[in-house]
């Protein structure tokens, strides 16, 4: 056999090959914004302070640390006050605005991989069959 015809079976053969895994890939009808959950993890996503708790923090620190002593000793039980206020208001606004998020995910039919994160847990398991649609994660349901 001649090596024109050994590449042309070659590349004939490639070719089936390649249409059969298109093939396979999309036997379901879906299209190849189609794929499968490989992975679910949970994780802790921190809150941020915008300042308003520092603000209200320093405001209430500062309006108890007036109520010590006098003179000297009330000037900087007031300082202290706004300062360790600011630092705890702070804290606790960071606290308040942080969750819980699930990140999930999916190898497409077209190879790519996406991840999505959810806020808290999400409806999805590992190896369900799933669509993306306008950017978003659904399940597939055959349609």
């Amino acid at each position: 056999m001649n090596h024109s015809r050994l590449i042309a079976l070659v590349c004939l053969a490639l070719t089936a090959e390649l249409a059969l895994t298109a093939e396979l890939a999309h036997a379901d009808g879906c299209k190849p914004d189609c794929g499968r959950i490989t992975g679910i993890e949970q994780y802790t996503k921190e809150g941020s302070g915008t300042g308003v708790g520092a603000v209200a923090g320093g405001v209430a620190g500062a309006l108890l640390g007036n109520q010590v002593g006098t003179g000297n000793t009330r000037t900087v039980a007031t300082v202290g006050g706004a300062a360790g206020g600011a630092y705890l208001g702070n804290m606790a606004e960071k606290k308040v605005k942080t969750k819980k998020m699930t990140k999930v995910s999916v190898k497409l039919d077209s190879g790519d991989t996406r991840i999505f994160d959810f806020g808290g847990n999400t409806q999805f398991a590992n190896g369900d069959r799933v669509q993306v649609r306008e950017g978003k994660l659904n399940r597939y349901t055959g349609k």
